[in-house]
């Protein structure tokens, strides 16, 4: 079953790589400001980076526990800021962002799993571990 590695990775950086434009846009930012995000309009571009960086990381399976570091250093403060239930009233949105954290939190978990156990199979990484073994 060494494929499931790859898809593994993949399904896992997909939802980093494809929510990542949004930190680009003016919506994003917006959204970001009104919830205390203190220099929204640099920060949040900054964790766009962020995503794509070790999204594409992990997917490609190269350096993959670095990305995977980079990808808790973005999850940590955007779970904690922008997900904040506990600043809520309205019972929905309660309901909402306490998904959202809860969601956060198992890739938080699944990323630092990744920072120490690698890519696994087929990845660049692995390749690049049996050409040094070769060497």
């Amino acid at each position: 079953m060494r494929i499931l590695f790859p898809i593994a990775r993949i399904m896992f950086s997909l939802i980093f790589i494809t929510a990542a434009p949004r930190h680009f846009s003016s919506e994003g930012i917006g959204h970001a400001a009104n919830l205390g995000v203190p220099f929204a309009h640099l920060i949040v571009p900054l964790s766009g980076v962020m995503a794509i960086v070790g999204g594409l990381s992990i997917a490609f399976g190269y350096k993959a526990r670095w990305g995977a570091w980079v990808l808790v250093a973005f999850l940590v403060p955007v779970t904690w800021m922008m997900h904040a239930y506990w600043k809520q009233s309205d019972p929905a949105v309660i309901h909402v962002q306490q998904a959202m954290f809860a969601k956060n939190l198992s890739m938080l978990g699944a990323a630092l799993l990744i920072t120490q156990f690698g890519a696994g199979r087929i990845s660049i990484d692995d390749l690049k571990k049996g050409r040094e073994s070769v060497a």
